[in-house]
């Protein structure tokens, strides 16, 4: 399978996009980038990119940030375990490792929210160092060339696509392999319509000769989604509202929200106790929002401020400074709808 490489590398050198963080070896530039990019698609995830690198240039910068500060920034990407792993992260190499990153794949992983993926993905774009970095579109593009039926959500599966991706990366230009492979899933084998009459790899794809494209890769598992129901009550006039702070180790840990009823079931809510005894003036249309093991099902209820009589752990906050708070992206889209 030597010319698995060449092939590989030839067609991204043509094909591939321009992306600020692959102008860079600075091993902050390729952290930020590749935490960001989980759970995200690059379209999106590049602004929000260009807003922490523009905001804090270097790692030293973003330790010395207060936790709201990013978890704002961060609004809109979701999985916010993610930008707080990254902000502590952060202080650890600042105050720890004197502001510099590990070297090497078995140190990056040591660092809190860097797993395989990330680790082998900074260590061989920073360092070069050979080791194989193994995502979404990876565990496709090896599945159709080899024709692979081993779920990837196996550990069975896990195991041996680590195994193949490392036997196949060159040692020599590493950086290119693992980048030119993933963008090859992502622009060229995709998951569905993949382009293979005009495929380089079309000679040596084992599942186009035996007609299962569409069967790879394999998973054993299914997500099971949870299904909550949100009541969110809006204390307003026309300049203040209430907010409170969400504080337990559930979604959205330490983001700001409208007081919160939640129910096991569907419904409209009439009783809206401990915060008020009268109906609401205003009952939005629902709005679900779909994370990666929950739909949360949300409803708005308007009252007004004067009728607020529990106050217990609420801000009351100007329409004006609610910007400077960081929301969960479902009030955000509300709020967006007003």
């Amino acid at each position: 399978m030597a010319d698995f490489h060449l092939l590989i590398t030839d067609w991204y050198r043509q094909n591939k996009r321009a992306l600020p963080w692959r102008s860079t070896k600075d091993p902050y530039s390729i952290w930020l980038s590749e935490i960001i990019l989980q759970q995200t698609r690059v379209d999106q995830g590049t602004a929000y990119y260009l807003k922490f690198v523009t905001k804090y240039p270097t790692v030293r910068d973003l330790a010395a940030a207060e936790e709201q500060e990013v978890l704002n920034l961060w609004q809109g990407l979701g999985y916010y375990s993610r930008a707080r792993n990254l902000h502590a992260t952060a202080k650890f190499i600042t105050n720890e490792l004197n502001g510099e990153f590990p070297p090497n794949f078995n140190g990056l992983k040591q660092l809190k929210g860097v797993g395989d993926y990330t680790a082998a993905a900074i260590a061989s774009f920073a360092y070069k160092e050979p080791v194989a970095v193994v995502d979404g579109n990876v565990y496709r593009v090896l599945s159709r060339i080899f024709d692979l039926e081993t779920p990837i959500d196996s550990t069975l599966g896990k195991r041996q696509f680590a195994e193949l991706a490392q036997e196949l990366i060159s040692t020599k230009d590493p950086d290119t392999h693992n980048q030119a492979i993933m963008e090859f899933g992502a622009l060229q084998c995709t998951p569905s319509n993949p382009s293979c009459e005009v495929c380089p790899l079309i000679g040596m794809c084992s599942s186009f000769k035996n007609g299962t494209i569409n069967l790879r890769p394999v998973k054993s598992k299914k997500t099971k989604v949870r299904d909550r129901f949100f009541h969110y009550l809006v204390f307003e006039d026309e300049q203040y509202v209430y907010i409170q702070q969400r504080k337990e180790k559930d979604i959205w840990q330490n983001m700001y929200e409208f007081p919160l009823i939640e129910t096991s079931e569907k419904k409209t809510l009439i009783n809206f106790e401990p915060y008020t005894d009268i109906p609401p003036i205003k009952i939005s249309e629902e709005i679900t929002h779909i994370l990666s093991h929950q739909r949360i099902h949300t409803l708005f209820y308007h009252f007004p401020s004067t009728e607020l009589k529990n106050k217990n752990e609420l801000m009351e906050i100007t329409k004006e400074d609610f910007v400077d708070y960081p929301i969960p992206r479902v009030i955000d889209r509300y709020l967006e709808s007003l």
